[in-house]
């Protein structure tokens, strides 16, 4: 007994790390500001470096041409050079690899020129820096919690912005040969902005860092004192990687300092190698205008100067979802309760119906198990006039279309334990991406929450696996179905199943390349851990409380044992063309706001999109337009005497998917650079997952739509 209250006080304090190490990594505006005094050391962290032009990461301080951590004590921070920062779920699964470095940065100080280390790297090392730089890699350094950037102004220069990362090298065409020299950025200016540190700490003359931004320089290796620092650091030679035959020679520096002069080599040598000498200047500028509260602001210039086409995309969606709400309300206002009305008239008429031809070949509904009201008029109403007909087959011209399914509406679909775990699954994802955006739009998930919208995202989706196993069991049971604990456990396993087995499979390749866009394998056992331990008992819970306490949803009306047999359809009342028609409506919608969101993830491989207005604006009129289009479509579709809509409702919902791969396959195309098998297949795999995501968490939305739709139209006509 002792025992189990120990493993629970470890278990509960387990618990309460975890909880303690994600609330330190949430920014609270005026709580989670750091100040130095002047002279107090600032740590300068290594990131990653990434590319337009790849899918393909790589760890900074792993690269074998830059200067390895030293392992030196940081004073007055209490790190360690060299020294992994920990880092959270977000951060791994987006490749961030986070280093103390060895630059040495004080507050207030200047610093015009200090030599870091010399490196010597080999023919491989050679090769390597020349495909970083002619892939056009881009280093991602963090200061303060603040993106390393290049600074830039805008088109009529009245606006400075940023792009986070710099440049590791350039290219240019020699002037003789033509071909293309590759030259390393081996310097790097760095400068901080500063301003007086808001309440007390400001009136202890402490600082806060507004901006950081980095200007790397390609410096020869030539020319340069004895303590290896570059006599001209503004019209300096670049540093070519190359190994052309060369010997530079200085007798006067002392023998330790040798590292950092050219040596002789020769480019036909196996042991042939190359000194790269890595120095750097820092400079302190104050900013009045920037405080620390909207110091990010840079990074968004360009999201906020495009807030004009984004407007026009909610113009866009407005009218979409303006055109189909007329539609919507015609169906619902004028057709629907003017067939109910007029029949309840016409059948209190004397006892007499408003007679019309019916077309030959067509059966008459069978009778409904349950006769009561409105309904049971219809079935009686529809045999007597089948009976008293003339030789034209007449029958009441009021009993056609949607009324004469019925007694199949309702009927469970084939494959419905297929259907009930994928609906479940998408309420998963539904309430995954309703707290992520009203999370986003409260402000808790931020650029300073560095990976935050993964790991909330992670812990959203695995919480809400007991609304899963919730809605999943209770369709389930409406569909017929007995067996609920093998349901739960094909809703906990069938869509994460899929992706976990997926980023399985792209991780063996990535893996092969050396790259920190490779989940590690103790991540991947924190992943399952999660699945099983965590999510699968939620879904388990959900599953149980769904089917034994709530119970089946209930219908209006019960189907008919013998099903009806539908007429033949026209082509655009056909599944799958209904769907592809459907879909395109959404699609509509979100198009123009869908490229900002693409140039946010793969082309600002930082990943900073953070206008989740205007998003949650256009997520919502999406909702409004996808459960508008499932409605108009699946009346249709039973004006057409065609009661199949169960699978065709989920299929009407997340048809706009298939347009939004298409549009993938289009901006891989158009817009980016990729190259390279194993960067087009990650891109493609993942875009397959964020269409199969988007299409389950849509496809669940037209079903629950379609499926209130049918309830309510048949509940308002089955009156007694």
């Amino acid at each position: 007994m002792a025992a189990d209250y120990r493993i629970r006080g470890v278990s509960c304090f387990a618990l309460l790390l975890c909880y303690l190490q994600l609330a330190q990594a949430f920014y609270i505006p005026g709580w989670s500001i750091k100040s130095y005094r002047d002279g107090e050391p600032i740590p300068l962290f290594v990131n990653k470096v990434y590319s337009d032009y790849t899918q393909l990461q790589y760890a900074f301080s792993e690269l074998p041409f830059v200067c390895p951590p030293s392992g030196r004590q940081r004073p007055g921070t209490g790190l360690i050079s060299g020294s992994s920062v920990a880092l959270n779920l977000g951060e791994v699964l987006r490749g961030d690899r986070i280093m103390v470095s060895d630059y040495e940065l004080e507050m207030g100080t200047d610093d015009e020129v200090h030599y870091l280390c010399s490196q010597k790297v080999d023919m491989a090392g050679l090769k390597r820096a020349q495909e970083i730089v002619k892939d056009g890699y881009v280093a991602e350094w963090i200061v303060d919690n603040l993106p390393g950037a290049t600074s830039f102004v805008t088109v009529d220069k009245s606006r400075k912005y940023y792009a986070s990362g710099f440049k590791m090298g350039y290219e240019e065409a020699s002037p003789t040969t033509g071909q293309l020299r590759y030259f390393l950025h081996n310097h790097v200016t760095l400068v901080l902005w500063y301003h007086r540190a808001p309440g007390r700490d400001g009136q202890h003359g402490k600082k806060v860092i507004v901006g950081f931004e980095v200007y790397p320089k390609s410096i020869e290796a030539g020319n340069r004192d004895a303590g290896g620092l570059p006599a001209d650091l503004h019209r300096p030679e670049g540093f070519e990687l190359t190994m052309v035959k060369n010997i530079t020679t200085n007798s006067t520096l002392p023998r330790d300092t040798d590292s950092y002069v050219l040596q002789q080599w020769d480019g036909s040598a196996e042991d042939a190698t190359l000194t790269i000498p890595y120095t750097y200047s820092v400079y302190f500028r104050e900013e009045e205008k920037r405080e620390w509260a909207n110091r990010w602001d840079l990074y968004f210039v360009n999201q906020e100067e495009s807030s004009k086409i984004h407007w026009l995309g909610i113009i866009n969606s407005l009218v979409i979802s303006g055109l189909l709400s007329a539609i919507v309300a015609v169906i619902l206002a004028r057709t629907i309760h003017g067939d109910i009305k007029g029949y309840k008239d016409g059948a209190l008429e004397d006892g007499k119906l408003r007679i019309g031809k019916r077309s030959k070949g067509m059966r008459s509904p069978r009778r409904s198990h349950e006769k009561n009201g409105l309904l049971d008029q219809i079935d009686s109403d529809v045999s007597a006039g089948a009976d008293d007909a003339s030789s034209d087959d007449e029958i009441p011209e009021e009993i056609t279309g949607w009324k004469l399914v019925h007694g199949d509406v309702f009927r469970p679909p084939p494959y419905g334990p297929l259907l009930a775990p994928l609906v479940g699954s998408g309420m998963q994802l539904v309430f995954m991406a309703l707290g992520l955006v009203i999370l986003s739009c409260l402000g808790v998930l931020n650029p300073s929450f560095r990976g935050g919208f993964i790991s909330v995202g992670t812990a959203l989706f695995v919480l809400a696996g007991a609304f899963s196993g919730y809605f999943s069991a209770r369709i389930y049971k409406t569909f017929g179905g007995t067996q609920w604990r093998s349901n739960a456990v094909v809703t906990a396993t069938l869509f994460p199943g899929l992706l976990f087995l997926t980023i399985f499979i792209l991780n063996l390749f990535v893996w092969a390349q050396a790259s920190s866009t490779a989940i590690p394998l103790g991540t991947l056992f924190g992943l399952v851990a999660l699945w099983l331990l965590i999510q699968l008992p939620l879904v388990y819970a959900g599953g149980w409380y769904g089917f034994v306490r709530a119970g089946t949803y209930t219908h209006p009306i019960k189907a008919n044992v013998i099903p009806r047999q539908i007429p033949p359809q026209v082509w655009y009342a056909r599944p799958m063309q209904a769907a592809l028609l459907a879909g395109g409506v959404p699609f509509a919608v979100i198009f123009i706001e869908l490229f900002f969101v693409f140039s946010s993830l793969w082309q600002d491989k930082s990943g900073y999109y953070y206008v989740f207005g205007f998003l949650a604006v256009v997520s919502t009129i999406l909702v409004l337009a996808i459960m508008e289009t499932t409605i108009i479509a699946v009346y249709l579709q039973l004006c057409t005497e065609n009661y199949n809509w169960w699978w065709q409702s989920f299929l009407l919902g997340g048809s706009s998917s298939i347009y939004i791969f298409a549009y993938c396959a289009y901006y891989y195309t158009q817009h980016l650079h990729i190259t390279g098998i194993a960067s087009m297949m990650l891109f493609f795999a993942y875009s397959f997952l964020a269409c199969a995501c988007y299409g389950l968490l849509t496809g669940t939305i037209g079903f629950l739509t379609a499926y209130a739709f049918v309830r309510r139209i048949y509940g308002a006509v089955k009156v007694d």
